[in-house]
Formats: structure tokens, sequence, C-alpha cells
């Protein structure tokens, strides 16, 4: 391999690294990606035996977390000095690939609004642990719906009744799914020092955060038993009584539509860190296709709820497990 070569695989395996920091639903990290030398591209793939049959039958959450890959990937590009350009879904015929980058400096356009969010790629943890009661300037609200919309999303903070209906089928959804248990969520959550520790996907103990002891935040308790103690130390915690909770909202409810929410998604949140919040997600009642729609509201009637982002100023979350640039590179002639 030429030192040129060389060079460029290791932009490349960084490029990557970054996109491989995205939220996903219980950090399956279901995505690949194949780097062509002759055409200096990057073609995102869904990893299908990263799916989940039972809490995402029709692979939404999958195409959401691929997005947030793919808006990290933008971001890496652009810092690098790249100027991407990008095309989702670009084979009507195989639906695993969901976008192709080209790499070509003279192709795109520079977008410094992009590469000012590579830091907190980085940054940006789920937190799971109680967030302070007070409200973000409306400046700052006003930028993150900005930064949603410039993706093709819709964000709106959610107040009222409006607020109170979503933490009550939330609640119903979180209460249902401890009843019944979810294969998906037992195969994702990791148990125990050894196996935490060794994980390098799903969701390790020391990410569970505390059980809440009162307040309505919407935090999930993975672990349902199996954990007496999360990263808090004590077992349990009293979170907010009024969580601020963001509906990213999409116009219509196809593929295309879960990548540009995903990609929506991250920008918000990379936004939101650099700013100074933490940030976590309540997918529970997205979970349950008789639930999802509840979540609208019809008053302004906006499209799908994609995703239900919880903020605020408060501790970050850990850092969850990575795969190996390894795992999920492949490099093609």
């Amino acid at each position: 391999m030429s030192s040129t070569s060389f060079a460029r695989s290791e932009v490349v395996e960084n490029l990557v690294r970054d996109a491989s920091m995205a939220p996903s639903m219980h950090n399956a990290q279901p995505w690949r990606f194949q780097y062509s030398r002759a055409g200096d591209s990057i073609t995102l793939r869904a990893d299908p035996e990263r799916a989940m049959p039972h809490a995402d039958p029709q692979l939404r959450a999958l195409h959401l977390g691929c997005g947030a890959a793919l808006f990290n990937l933008r971001v890496a590009a652009q810092h690098a000095g790249f100027r991407p350009v990008v095309t989702t879904l670009p084979d009507p015929d195989d639906w695993q690939i969901l976008a192709h980058v080209s790499l070509r400096e003279s192709a795109g356009t520079i977008d410094p609004g992009l590469a000012a969010l590579h830091t907190a790629i980085a940054e940006r943890r789920t937190s799971r642990r109680p967030f302070d009661e007070r409200p973000i300037p409306d400046e700052l609200a006003d930028r993150l719906v900005a930064q949603a919309r410039a993706e093709g999303g819709r964000l709106a903070f959610l107040s009222g009744w409006h607020l109170s209906l979503v933490l009550d089928v939330i609640e119903e959804a979180e209460l249902s799914s401890a009843h019944s248990g979810d294969p998906d969520e037992q195969r994702w959550v990791r148990t125990g020092v050894k196996l935490s520790d060794a994980a390098t996907d799903g969701i390790p103990e020391t990410g569970f955060g505390p059980r809440r002891s009162d307040g309505r935040a919407p935090v999930r308790d993975f672990a349902r038993g199996r954990s007496e103690t999360g990263d808090a130390g004590p077992g349990t915690a009293a979170f907010e009584h009024m969580p601020l909770l963001g509906l990213l909202c999409t116009e219509h409810d196809h593929p295309s539509d879960w990548l540009a929410a995903g990609q929506a998604m991250e920008r918000t949140l990379l936004t939101a860190t650099r700013e100074g919040l933490a940030t976590s997600f309540a997918t529970q009642a997205l979970e349950r296709s008789e639930l999802r729609w509840l979540l609208r509201d019809p008053v302004w009637g906006a499209g799908p709820v994609q995703m239900v982002i919880r903020l605020g100023y408060g501790p970050l979350g850990r850092p969850t497990p990575r795969r190996p640039v390894r795992e999920v590179l492949e490099v093609v002639q």
C-alpha cells in the first residue's frame, strides 16, 4: 500500500469511528461501512443482524440510528476538510444500502456549521440521571428547533396537557414492558461486571442510571430486578416533575423520512451538547404502534412522531461501548 493510500485509509477509519459514536436503540449499532478506494466514497449499510423484530418490526428505529451515524459522518468529513456529497437510498433494489457519501473534495460545499459540531460527537452521552428543574432559554430552544428543521425534521417542545398526555402514554408503555418482558431489550442489556466491561455494544450496567423514586421524567428501568444499583451509586433518585421533552416529527413515515429524522435528531443532540445540555430518549411508546400515534398533537397537526427527546441541565451519562472500527468498516478497491 502506498503512503498516500495508507494515509487515506487512516482518515477514513477516523471518519467511521466518529460516525459510530451515534446513538442507536439499545446501543445495537446497526450499521456497516464500506470504503471504495477507486470511488473515494463511503457506503453506509444497515446491519439486519442487529435489528429488533419485537420492538422495531418496521426497522424504523434502525434507520434512525443509521441516520444519526450518517450525520456524524457528514460532520466528521466536513471537519476533516472534505466536501461530502450524500445520496440517501441510492439503490431501490437493496434496502440495506442507506447512503452513499462521496469524499471527492471538490464535489460538494463547505458547511462551517457542521464542522463546528465535531467536538460534540465524542462529548455527547445518553444521560439517565436526574436533570435540574429549570427551563432552557428561549433562544436556545429556538436554535434547537432550527437545527432539526435544517435536516427535514420538526421539533416541538411539550407543555400543558400535551406533556401530561405524552408522559401518561410513556408510563403505560413502560409498565407494559416491565410486565410482559421485551426480548430485544433482554438481548442488548449487559449485566454483571465481566459482561459490562467486555461488551462492545449494548447497554452496560454502568449506563442504567438510578431508578426513579419520585418525579415524572420518562427514564427506562433497564435493571428490572437484574441490578440493585446503577451508575449513581444509590439505587434510586428523584427526577424532574416537569421534564423538558421534545417531539421530533417528520411529514411522512417512510424510510427516507426515518433517515432524515435520524440526522435531525443527531444535529439537535450535538447542538444541545455544545450548549451544555444533557440528553436522553424515551422510546417506550414508540415501540408500540397503537401508542405511538397517541403521542401526536392534533392541534398543531405534525406528522408521525419519530423520537421523544428529554433535555435539561444535569450530569452527562457515562460513555457506552463501541465496536472496533475493523468490525464495521470494509475497504475495497
